[in-house]
């Protein structure tokens, strides 16, 4: 019986530093207070004397709670979990209606000359809540000047530490599928639709997306490549306005305008999806011959 409690003992604080990381990495990073309050509640709650003290306690509070249960005095002060920012550096105006924040997001890509100054930009941006919770910018790896550029729909994890998109298993795969047409991060260009990891790596909502749209178009439009490449159905779906899902899109050929000229785009399945189904890398080998082809990048016997 003693080894059974010493065992759970032992796990308890593994368990709870395993449930603290899973609500930072879900956006939940302040702590409120110990006893439940309902502030939509329109009075304080009752109060009534402690028979030890004579003291005035705000019922339901618990023998020994918080000074600040006392009636007449406000909720505690915000208080950080342990490994993260204070609650002064993390607290920022609550974003624009989404309507209002995609009329902004248009407004404020428009006046990028470059991409320095789109990353700019792009960091001073309040309009999209996702900055709220990711740790950093993730804008852009490669080489702008490249004729080849990827874009996929949102960083994940280690893209939110790193703030590079494309550095984790996904990444490394898309290493290997440019390798083997004779591309890499020096000749390529590589970005993402939404600029800031989605708590938990949930998909980005559609208002998100839209929020996010006229930034990586502008930032298609001052990179300007050769040959635009959508990573997975979402990517195609925002940038070439397809409705169909990536099976039937990948591998056709679509228009694209960059705002000087009109350059071709096509789609092609996500590394994260060929790590789940890696027998459809035959498909994605074809649509990489396909971009060698029009990009001229080099020579692509070797498969991935």
């Amino acid at each position: 019986m003693g080894d059974k409690h010493g065992g759970m003992k032992s796990q308890m604080p593994r368990a709870a530093d395993e449930l603290l990381a899973f609500y930072v990495d879900s956006g939940v990073d302040i702590a409120l207070g110990e006893v439940p309050a309902d502030r939509f509640a329109d009075r304080a709650p009752d109060a009534k004397a402690s028979p030890a003290t004579g003291e005035r306690v705000a019922r339901g509070t618990p023998a020994g709670g918080p000074a600040w249960s006392l009636e007449g005095e406000g909720p505690p002060p915000r208080l950080p979990l342990k490994g993260t920012a204070s609650a002064a550096d993390r607290v920022s105006p609550a974003p624009a209606p989404p309507e209002v924040a995609v009329m902004a997001a248009r407004d404020a890509a428009k006046r990028a000359a470059s991409l320095e100054e789109l990353r700019a930009i792009l960091q001073a941006f309040e309009g999209c809540a996702l900055r709220i919770t990711a740790k950093q910018l993730v804008f852009a790896d490669g080489n702008p000047q490249g004729r080849v550029m990827f874009v996929g729909e949102a960083p994940g994890r280690e893209e939110d530490l790193e703030g590079l998109p494309f550095v984790g298993r996904s990444g490394k795969l898309l290493d290997r599928m440019m390798a083997a047409i004779g591309l890499d991060r020096g000749g390529a260009y590589i970005a993402n639709i939404i600029p800031w990891r989605p708590p938990g790596n949930r998909t980005p909502t559609p208002q998100e997306s839209a929020i996010c749209l006229p930034f990586i178009v502008r930032q298609i439009e001052l990179a300007d490549p050769d040959v635009l490449v959508c990573l997975g159905g979402p990517a195609a779906q925002a940038l070439l306005g397809v409705k169909e899902g990536i099976l039937r899109t990948r591998g056709r050929w679509f228009p694209y305008p960059t705002g000087s000229r009109e350059i071709r785009a096509i789609a092609t399945l996500h590394p994260a999806y060929l790590l789940r189904q890696p027998l459809q890398k035959r498909l994605a080998w074809r649509d990489f011959l396909a971009i060698s082809a029009r990009s001229k990048a080099g020579d692509h016997r070797e498969h991935f």
